[in-house]
């Protein structure tokens, strides 16, 4: 029997991080294994974490990971516009996985191409919800921020074109619960107000039974109910749109693993590239400028950057850099993903002044490659296989990154991998020193095994284990987790009840 078609559903915040993405995941999720056909939606997201769809267009990961909860391969109308910023005041701006420009926030927020961008993001959830049902669309920060209501794309305007059952969410675990929902709904609209139907209390920790009355003084000041109260989790592993959290995973070595350090960079991007790492047994993951705490590892990997030339002079300028290259003199493994690739070269240039107005920066030296910045933007998907004897497995990872690198003549040519298409990537000079393009190498267990072939003393046992199917097994959980304290039933009478 065919579904009976819901409204979309919008998730919006009280503030920023209050987990309006995961909630968005898991919802993607339960309508899925409910039998509907949900898409994920956010008109704008920044974030300097993003995916390459199989057009080999860029989209946030945020919408690329809901957009496989829900069990489809990721597309643009699901994030039509991406701000990543290149330094506090200035972003590169994605529209429709293509890069259009760098602005500056107030030209981006009052220049003369908003309403066209507003017309982009409309059309884009109009093509993909003429496609799928529900759509579950994400806001950004909070609803409420008045001053910039007129120039708003993402949240109440966005509600009110897709006619959507909006949802607040508020996070308790950050104290003034009351004032922020309360405070959040007041500042509305009447024509914006009459969209929230609903209120999701996030990230409760401690005894549910307390909050009892809470909930129904909510409910009272408001006039609307509260769908849930959902507990603060530690044991779902779902990727995170934000690195705010990569800080707190800076510690010390471990007898025992294999000590991996991810160098901290000021623009760090794609950091997920490294959450395969965090489930492998045999690895301790940690990340760090801390010259000392560089030491000690095993394995440093120079990850991806939105600004190379930038992360590569503070990296001077803060010891890293020496102490990367000391590190490799002792026999550390060095691994360069994209940026890091490019800081591993011999020099990098930017005549044309792409990532500012440095035109030519010396790099590590570590590979005998050269990189010249472009305007022009790779994103793709590809398969691959390493450039190993006897490597026969084929290799899923996707290119995103602004620039050309090309080998010294005079050097050996020593791809680190071959694409499937024939092309030469990347470079390797042994096992202890190597660069790639390609984000989501480390998601593959044969490039994990490779990596770690030179430390087999430290590891008790052999990884077996299939990240994919790890994501598949979080977003079941994630959506048990959610069902089990959210009113479903309620959920869907709300979004099939028609609006007056």
């Amino acid at each position: 029997m065919e579904q009976k078609r819901l409204h979309p559903m919008m998730l919006v915040g009280t503030g920023s991080d209050v987990g309006k993405s995961i909630l968005a995941t898991a919802f993607c999720r339960i309508f899925r294994q409910d039998g509907y056909h949900p898409a994920p939606f956010k008109a704008q997201n920044m974030a300097l974490n993003s995916f390459a769809t199989p057009e080999g267009l860029e989209i946030g990961r945020a919408q690329a990971v809901q957009a496989e909860a829900a069990g489809l391969p990721c597309h643009t109308d699901m994030n039509p516009l991406l701000l990543k910023p290149q330094s506090d005041h200035i972003s590169q701006i994605v529209l429709n996985g293509r890069p259009i420009g760098n602005r500056n926030a107030y030209d981006y927020f009052y220049g003369e191409e908003r309403e066209k961008l507003r017309r982009e993001v409309f059309a884009a959830y109009d093509r993909l919800a003429a496609r799928y049902n529900p759509i579950v669309l994400e806001g950004a920060g909070c609803i409420s921020e008045i001053n910039l209501r007129d120039t708003d794309l993402v949240n109440m305007p966005m509600a009110i074109h897709a006619e959507a059952d909006v949802f607040l969410v508020g996070d308790i675990d950050r104290g003034g619960i009351f004032a922020s929902v309360y405070g959040s709904l007041a500042l509305l609209r009447p024509e914006e107000r009459r969209l929230v139907k609903g209120i999701l209390i996030n990230k409760f920790r401690g005894d549910l039974r307390l909050f009892k009355s809470g909930v129904k003084m909510l409910e009272d000041l408001c006039g609307i109910p509260i769908l849930g109260v959902i507990p603060y989790y530690k044991d779902i592993v779902i990727e995170e749109e934000d690195s705010v959290s990569l800080a707190t995973k800076s510690m010390e070595a471990r007898q025992g693993k294999v000590n991996v350090a991810v160098v901290l960079l000021r623009h760090l991007s794609n950091f997920t590239d490294f959450n395969a790492l965090e489930q492998d047994s045999r690895i301790h993951l940690f990340y760090t400028n801390n010259i000392h705490e560089l030491e000690k590892a095993d394995i440093i990997i120079l990850p991806g950057s939105k600004n190379t030339i930038d992360d590569l002079t503070e990296l001077r300028r803060n010891g890293v850099a020496g102490a990367i290259l000391r590190a490799h003199r002792e026999g550390t493994t060095v691994l360069g993903i994209c940026g890091g690739y490019q800081m591993m070269g011999r020099e990098i240039l930017d005549p044309d002044h792409v990532e500012g107005d440095t035109e030519c920066s010396p790099g590590l030296g570590l590979l005998p490659v050269c990189t010249r910045m472009t305007s022009k933007k790779v994103t793709r998907q590809v398969r691959f296989r390493l450039n190993i004897p006897d490597e026969t497995a084929w290799m899923e990872g996707y290119e995103i990154h602004m620039g050309i690198t090309t080998p010294d003549t005079k050097e050996p040519l020593l791809p680190l991998t071959y694409l499937s298409d024939g092309t030469m990537e990347g470079y390797i000079i042994n096992r202890h020193c190597m660069g790639t393009y390609l984000h989501g190498i480390l998601d593959n267990q044969p490039f994990i095994d490779f990596l770690l072939a030179p430390y087999t003393e430290k590891q008790k046992e052999r990884n077996v284990f299939n990240y994919h199917a790890f994501k598949e097994e979080q977003y079941d959980k994630l959506a048990t987790h959610i069902r089990a304290h959210v009113n479903i039933p309620l959920l869907y009478n709300i979004l099939t009840t028609d609006n007056l």
